[in-house]
C-alpha cells in the first residue's frame, strides 16, 4: 500500500473514531503548539519536522504560524551498492532541503470530548519556502585502490567502478546555494487524547512547493521546479 493508500485508510478509520465519540462535555483551548515528524511522497523514511503555533480567534476557527524543515528527493533517486560494498545514489547532483513558513486557519470540524473521541480540523496554509541546494559528495577511489580515496561533489564523469561510496553526512553544507519559493497546504488533523493540556494526533493531506527554477538534483534527467507531495504527519503538542 503506498502513502496515498495510508493516508485513505487513516481518513476512514479516524473519522469513524471521530463520529463514534463526539459526546459528552467538550473543553475549550486558547492556545496549542505542536511538533512532530513528517512521512511525505518526496522525502525519505523521514522527511522531516515540523512545528505549528495556534490561537483562537472565534468558536472554530484557529489561526497559526508553523514552520517545517524537509528534505526533498528526486522521484528517480535509487541507491547502487558499490564494488566494495557502500551504498550510494548515482546520478545524484544536489541535496535539497526546504525551510517552509507557514501562515494559516483551522476550521474545527468535529470537537473533541473532555475524556474521548477525536477533534478534526481542516487546515489550509499559505507562505515562502527557502530552498537549500547542497552538493551530493561521492568517496571516489584513485586508481580502483579503496586505500586511497578523495571525497568529491559528484559529476556525470565519475563512473560507477570509481566510486566507493557516498561522502560524509551534511559535507557540502557550505557550498550551499539557495533557491527562493512559495508553498500551498491543504489537510486534516486528527487529534486525540486523554489530558486537556496534551494532544496527540495525525496530520494528513497535499502540499505543493514551487521554486524560482529549476532544483537540479540529479543529472541526466529533468529537474522540476514545482513538487506537489501528499503527507502524513505524526505530532504532539499541548494547549492551554
Amino acid at each position: 500500500m503506498g502513502l496515498r493508500g495510508i493516508i485513505l485508510a487513516y481518513l476512514a478509520f479516524l473519522l469513524s473514531i471521530g463520529l463514534y465519540g463526539q459526546s459528552g462535555k467538550t473543553y475549550d483551548y486558547g492556545k496549542e503548539f505542536i511538533w512532530g515528524f513528517n512521512k511525505n511522497t518526496a522525502g525519505g523514511l523521514i522527511g522531516g519536522v515540523i512545528f505549528r503555533a495556534s490561537r483562537k480567534k472565534s468558536q472554530r476557527m484557529y489561526e497559526s504560524v508553523g514552520l517545517e524543515l524537509m528534505n526533498i528527493k528526486h522521484q528517480k533517486e535509487r541507491r547502487r551498492q558499490s564494488t566494495i560494498g557502500n551504498f550510494y545514489i548515482y546520478g545524484k547532483l544536489n541535496h535539497f532541503y526546504t525551510i517552509r513558513l507557514q501562515y494559516g486557519r483551522e476550521l474545527i470540524i468535529f470537537t473533541k470530548a473532555e475524556d474521548q473521541g477525536v477533534e478534526i480540523k481542516a487546515n489550509g496554509a499559505v507562505g515562502p519556502s527557502i530552498g537549500v541546494l547542497s552538493p551530493y559528495f561521492v568517496e571516489v577511489m584513485l586508481d580502483g585502490m579503496y586505500n586511497s580515496t578523495i571525497r568529491v561533489p559528484y559529476n556525470s564523469s565519475i563512473y560507477p567502478n570509481q566510486i566507493a561510496g557516498s561522502g560524509r553526512i551534511f559535507q557540502g553544507l557550505s557550498q550551499s546555494s539557495v533557491r527562493p519559493g512559495a508553498n500551498l497546504k491543504l489537510s486534516l488533523s486528527f487529534e486525540m487524547g486523554t489530558l486537556k493540556t496534551h494532544v496527540t494526533g495525525f496530520e494528513v493531506g497535499f502540499l505543493l512547493d514551487a521554486y524560482a527554477g529549476d532544483i537540479n538534483i540529479m543529472a541526466n534527467t529533468h529537474n522540476p521546479s514545482i513538487f506537489p507531495t501528499s503527507f502524513i504527519s505524526l505530532f504532539y503538542g499541548t494547549r492551554k
